[in-house]
């Protein structure tokens, strides 16, 4: 017996499976969302919020419009062959249709693109240095109302008043290389001020995404259903897919998709023994993803017959853990001048400064050498201590009951975790660390003299637009300089992610596939539970929530049409049958 009946069902509340109701929701289908969580917003909404797409309508407002053939090339030579053209070919040309049909679907849509932050390989062909990273304004969250309590909340909760946006970020990293990045410590403070006097709860990034998503939906009267898991598909003697069993108020309960179903429910972040089966590197549950996202869509597609891929791959990410197991991002920190990363034999092995993904992927060949890259130390001086960012510390003189560590000393909490090492030589540091003390010596003098040089011969350092942006402006080379006295420094590295990006296979209409190709009627992944369109790349900033969004607006575009063509041709038949019997 089915207990509700709706022409699409998405499960999932994230980017993808949100932008797929709106989609559906416009094209008349009467459509739900269920969400595992008591929370909206999934991996999207503790993410950085940026969207990649090229040619998207706030590219072509500022004057800038990528040829779509060279960002075909540029996607099908990084993703080398893993991915069908047809589905990059998709990627590019929906990508910029759907930030528009946005756009005009709700005035809580506003895109900016801000040029600067450069695709991850912008010297290949089709690369850009300016970048196609699309971006929500902040966006006060009392907008929201009721709903502001279900959206999902970074684990990690900033000061009241502290959000900075995408190119507030970069500007941060140099409070002590320009009055511009002064001026955003001012700008912060201010920000405190007002949530303080004013009540301001101003969220920016991810959640800003997340909550503008939300809020259309609102708009349209589109149903979500909060702490509603799914637990199976539901599938005819054919075997397309036509509902989904879910839990509800304590019960299971059948709900038929007329039309499809959408699967946007992520990846298998946290499901630690799936995970080790695939990616044995692992001994860690070291994931930034959703907290819930255990892999049931992926599951569930397994179930009525779907094929997966790319389940050893992860949207990699080099991180701090500390001891209490908060992780932290090791972003700009990879890109700093006064720095090098070594492994367990005490030397370098990958261009620091490299993109997240090709940086991990290096500590997990590197591992499987028999070396240890998991962990692997970033090396640095008390000069750039002073001078960087450096894990969250500001270098700034000490500010007492300040939201983040300041001063000159390092904090000692730090030394105590055993995240971080000190040493008053190279020598000291190695022993601390345990590499061998000559190797690092040596490895520490030739990183000096090439530094010196100003071009990192061994591994091509600060060659990329990409090493730059986090660099200091103030240096010939951005992301060269030499170490200089005691006492160094060692931060701890491991293997971090933002959610798995493997998972069911999919055509470009984001139809799940078998293992011979043939397609699941009914069925649509999107998002982290689809194998990625990105194969085990990612093209520059927000190529996770780009395809996630792209495709959950094809597979409502695709279910919409199939639905229109079934209808005209079930209209013909019965006008023909009309026709033939008066």
């Amino acid at each position: 017996m089915t207990d509700h009946v709706v022409d699409v069902l998405v499960i999932g509340s994230g980017g993808g499976g949100m932008t797929a109701a709106l989609a559906a929701d416009a094209r008349g289908l009467d459509t739900l969302v269920v969400e595992k969580s008591s929370y909206f917003g999934g991996s999207t909404a503790l993410s950085g919020g940026g969207i990649w797409v090229p040619g998207a309508p706030s590219q072509r407002r500022e004057g800038y419009v990528p040829d779509p053939d060279d960002v075909f090339t540029y996607l099908r030579t990084i993703t080398e062959g893993l991915v069908s053209d047809a589905r990059l070919r998709q990627y590019v040309d929906a990508a910029p249709a759907m930030m528009e049909f946005l756009e005009q679907a709700s005035p809580w849509f506003e895109f900016v693109w801000k040029p600067g932050y450069a695709d991850y390989y912008p010297e290949l062909p089709g690369g850009s240095e300016l970048g196609s990273t699309i971006n929500v304004p902040a966006m006060d969250l009392r907008s929201l109302g009721d709903e502001e309590q279900h959206l999902l909340a970074p684990l990690a909760l900033a000061p009241k008043g502290i959000w900075l946006g995408p190119k507030d970020l970069r500007l941060f990293y140099q409070v002590r290389q320009s009055w511009r990045g002064k001026a955003v410590l001012v700008k912060l403070l201010w920000r405190m001020f007002r949530a303080r006097v004013f009540g301001d709860r101003m969220a920016a990034i991810g959640q800003s995404l997340a909550a503008r998503l939300r809020l259309a939906m609102v708009e349209r009267d589109i149903p979500l259903w909060l702490d509603t898991p799914m637990t199976a598909l539901i599938t005819d003697v054919s075997g397309a897919v036509t509902g989904a069993v879910v839990q509800r108020g304590g019960r299971a309960q059948r709900i038929s998709a007329r039309r499809g179903v959408i699967l946007a429910s992520g990846g298998f972040d946290h499901d630690l023994a799936w995970r080790k089966q695939y990616q044995p590197v692992l001994e860690h549950d070291w994931s930034f993803g959703n907290p819930l996202a255990t892999g049931d869509g992926i599951r569930a597609g397994e179930a009525v017959g779907a094929a997966t891929e790319l389940l050893d791959e992860a949207w990699w990410f080099p991180a701090l853990c500390w001891p209490d197991g908060r992780l932290q991002f090791m972003l700009n920190e990879r890109m700093m001048p006064s720095q090098f990363i070594v492994n367990g034999d005490g030397e370098r092995f990958i261009n620091e400064a490299a993109p997240y993904m090709d940086f991990a992927h290096a500590m997990i060949a590197g591992q499987q050498t028999g070396v240890t890259h998991i962990p692997c130390w970033l090396i640095t001086d008390q000069r750039s201590f002073h001078r960087y960012v450096v894990a969250g510390h500001l270098p700034i003189p000490k500010v007492p009951g300040a939201p983040v560590p300041t001063g000159r000393r390092i904090p000692q909490a730090w030394l105590d975790s055993g995240v971080v090492k000190a040493g008053g030589s190279f020598e000291e540091l190695a022993s601390a660390i345990g590499v061998p003390p000559n190797r690092l010596r040596r490895t520490a003098e030739r990183f000096n003299e090439l530094a010196r040089t100003g071009h990192d011969d061994d591994f091509n350092r600060g060659d990329s637009v990409y090493d730059n942006y986090y660099g200091d402006p103030t240096l010939p080379n951005p992301n060269l300089y030499p170490l200089g006295k005691p006492p160094y420094y060692a931060f701890r590295i491991i293997l971090g992610d933002l959610g798995t990006s493997g998972g069911l296979r999919t055509d470009e209409h984001a139809r799940v596939l078998r293992a011979d190709d043939s397609v699941i009627d009914g069925l649509y992944a999107v998002g982290n539970t689809s194998a990625p369109v990105m194969g085990r790349s990612y093209a520059g900033a927000g190529a996770t929530i780009g395809p996630a969004m792209t495709f959950g607006y094809v597979a409502a575009q695709h279910i919409a049409d199939t639905s229109a063509r079934q209808q005209s041709f079930d209209s013909q038949t019965s006008n023909q049958s009309s026709g033939g019997n008066p």
